[in-house]
């Protein structure tokens, strides 16, 4: 049972560590990634910064994203790319969500899915000529 947010800035704000698994459309391992993800507001804005080591295939090298969730009251914001793109909408009322996104051929279908006050999943299918894989990443609140 999904676990529902009425606070998205709260619930998310601070440190978590991040597990990240990456598999080919037949569950055959194609990469995975650990490390650390935070949430910190600035000027109304929730900044997802994260980082860490990545594997995938015989690559193994450090990775940094950054993403701005924009709160829109409550359970809801709107997610977009640290370039200022649009990403997708959030709501997490329920604990749940899905959204779509459409990245030039190729469309990424994601989940949202938190467990408890301390763990949250998300996971991304991405479908298209060039890719063809599903992203699951796995967040565990770290303690201060």
């Amino acid at each position: 049972m999904a676990f529902p947010i009425n606070d998205l800035t709260g619930y998310f704000s601070g440190e978590w560590r991040l597990a990240r698994e990456i598999v080919d459309v037949d569950g055959a391992a194609i990469g995975e990634a650990s490390g650390r993800a935070t949430f910190t507001s600035d000027d109304g804005v929730l900044v997802y910064r994260e980082s860490g080591e990545l594997q995938l295939g015989a690559h193994r090298g450090l990775f940094v994203r950054t993403l701005h969730y924009r709160p829109a009251g409550g359970s809801r914001a709107a997610v977009h790319f640290d370039h200022g793109g649009f990403f997708h909408d959030l709501d997490l009322a329920t604990g749940e969500w899905t959204a779509d996104h459409p990245c030039a051929a190729d469309w990424y279908r994601g989940a949202y899915r938190v467990l408890d006050d301390r763990r949250w999943e998300q996971e991304w299918v991405v479908t298209g000529p060039a890719k063809d894989h599903v992203i699951t990443s796995r967040f565990t609140r770290l303690d201060p």
